[in-house]
């Protein structure tokens, strides 16, 4: 087995951050149990998007969800609506965490937020955690099963549950290209580049309306997979569902891929690599995408308009946190260099739209 020390750990609350201990313990009081007596709480270091929270309670461990603090785009941090789809997702998807509790109240903690069960298990930054050694064979079985649990759950019949009602696939494709266009202009700041080739592109690539529609996470990718702590090739759980919807699912294989730097990848890509995908035996990226298609029996022929979406994608992502840094509605410094995140994925974009023959 693991060091537990290789479990994700949660550590002292950023300042700025902290949550009313006093407000939020009789708020938990009411909706959860009277017998509360003891709170504890700490924050999860990683992740540029939400804030993360360990919760405990009489020694029993839950997570806490809200949205970060500063300029938010209008639709994104939505924590009702996420956790209402994780909801809806737990009873038929066995990787998703367990929702406890909603709240709406803001003057509870200053945001809207939710609380759900914890999934322990280790899960991947940048480098494998110290002592962890992956063979090629296991880090081939790692990765071949993250592309796995995706296929099991675009294979979900949302058409029967709750999710049937956050369902518009019609013009799916087009409203993330033009919605994603938009936030990006909306972050732009001076210092960042402007995109307009790639969004120019990527909206006459358009392939419009797929024949296949399903429920997506959206922002899947190892860091929001829990790997089970006595083999570490096993997933054991799938988080951070705030951006999940109904839609194309080969757009959400063109997120996953943006996140997905390779072995064989120009220095300028090594170094945004957030997760631990280049060493020897992971799948490559149109490895991934060829066994998705093998396991759902689904074809495509327009791999790099989903990849060129992805990392479009990805690059607004990081434009719009960055965005909160710029104008100092955060100090957190782990936002500053993402200005330069952004120029190396409008690189990376712009030569993989010079090579494309679509």
């Amino acid at each position: 087995m693991h060091d537990s020390l290789l479990i994700d750990e949660p550590s002292k609350i950023r300042q700025g951050e902290e949550i009313n201990t006093e407000d939020l313990i009789e708020y938990l009081k009411k909706h959860i149990s009277p017998a509360i007596s003891q709170i504890e709480i700490k924050q999860f270091p990683s992740g540029f998007s939400n804030l993360t929270y360990l919760i405990k309670l009489n020694g029993k461990e839950y997570i806490l969800r809200r949205p970060p603090f500063g300029k938010k785009a209008k639709t994104a941090h939505d924590m009702k609506r996420e956790y209402t789809i994780l909801s809806a997702i737990h009873p038929l998807f066995q990787y998703s965490p367990k929702p406890v509790l909603y709240c709406d109240d803001e003057t509870i903690i200053g945001a809207q937020f939710y609380i759900m069960e914890r999934i322990k298990g280790i899960i991947l930054r940048k480098d494998l955690p110290s002592g962890v050694v992956l063979s090629r064979k296991e880090a081939r079985k790692l990765s071949e099963n993250l592309i796995s649990i995706l296929a099991t759950l675009h294979s979900i019949k949302y058409e029967e549950t709750p999710l049937k009602d956050i369902a518009h696939p019609q013009g799916y494709v087009t409203r993330q290209i033009e919605g994603w266009s938009n936030r990006y202009r909306d972050a732009k700041t001076p210092d960042a580049p402007d995109f307009e080739e790639i969004m120019q592109w990527l909206a006459e690539k358009n392939p419009g309306d797929s024949q296949y529609i399903s429920l997506i996470h959206n922002d899947y990718k190892f860091d929001n997979a829990v790997l089970k702590e006595d083999n570490i090739t096993e997933i054991i759980g799938i988080l951070d569902w705030e951006m999940a919807t109904i839609g194309d699912p080969f757009m959400d294989i063109g997120s996953s891929l943006a996140y997905w730097i390779e072995k064989k990848d120009p220095p300028q890509l090594q170094a945004i690599r957030q997760m631990p995908t280049h060493i020897d035996g992971m799948l490559t990226r149109r490895e991934q995408f060829d066994l998705y298609c093998r396991l759902t029996n689904r074809e495509s022929n327009n791999f790099d308009f989903y990849y060129c979406f992805g990392l479009f994608r990805l690059a607004v992502i990081a434009q719009q946190i960055y965005y909160r840094f710029f104008h100092g509605q955060t100090s957190d410094p782990r936002f500053k260099p993402l200005v330069s995140y952004v120029k190396i994925l409008e690189n990376t974009a712009l030569d993989l739209i010079k090579k494309s023959d679509i």
